[in-house]
């Protein structure tokens, strides 16, 4: 039996376009959560420009994310990640996520990676890759990437509050700091708390509602 791979995705992966928009969406409406709706054309681009990793099991569709670059090129984003419900739980995520932030140091080795997520998952492998909380204020000013937050079911609550904070958590990675060494033993404290910030900080936003 084949195990799953992922690699750069290309025109001949446009076949998995629908279904990727479908799983981004039932994916979010499983969490709970809001994200930022995709088109299968939209998708195809980022696989047309070499934007796109993808993950199979032979030519059965397991998982996906894609990069989008902002402020001419000097912040890279990862969005769309997901995994088929057939492939979870079983670390694919994660896979995902380190292969196309290696993908991403290749190809932008200038730019700075950052990304917003309510997936405390997510949070939690950008942790282990040595990325940073931060505020908004320190991600791209670039209008065409918070123009992309008008479909997901939050954004209202990024208007109201001037596009400085929101239910996503703002992470970012910059090439240029070197990690310290005791960063990797301090990962699982630094999560919790930020865990915990996290809940209260939504709630606090739910209550002004």
């Amino acid at each position: 039996m084949s195990e799953v791979k992922v690699i750069i995705a290309t025109k001949s992966h446009f076949k998995f376009a629908v279904e990727i928009c479908k799983v981004i969406e039932s994916s979010a409406k499983d969490r709970g959560t809001g994200i930022a709706k995709r088109t299968p054309e939209y998708i195809e681009k980022k696989m047309r420009d070499g934007n796109a990793v993808i993950a199979l099991k032979g030519n059965e569709f397991a998982g996906f994310c894609y990069i989008e670059a902002w402020s001419h090129g000097k912040y890279v984003a990862h969005s769309g990640l997901i995994v088929h419900p057939n492939f979870r739980k079983q670390g694919l995520a994660k896979k995902i996520k380190e292969f196309i932030f290696n993908y991403s140091l290749e190809k932008y080795p200038d730019a700075k990676i950052f990304g917003i997520t309510t997936g405390l998952a997510v949070m939690k492998i950008n942790s282990k890759l040595g990325y940073k909380p931060v505020t908004f204020s320190e991600l791209t000013d670039d209008p065409k990437f918070w123009a992309g937050c008008q479909t997901c079911t939050n954004f209202e609550i990024l208007k109201s509050k001037d596009y400085k904070m929101c239910m996503c958590t703002g992470m970012l990675y910059d090439p240029k700091e070197v990690p310290n060494e005791s960063s990797n033993t301090e990962d699982e404290s630094w999560f919790k708390e930020k865990v915990i910030k996290r809940l209260k900080r939504i709630k606090k936003l739910m209550l002004k509602q």
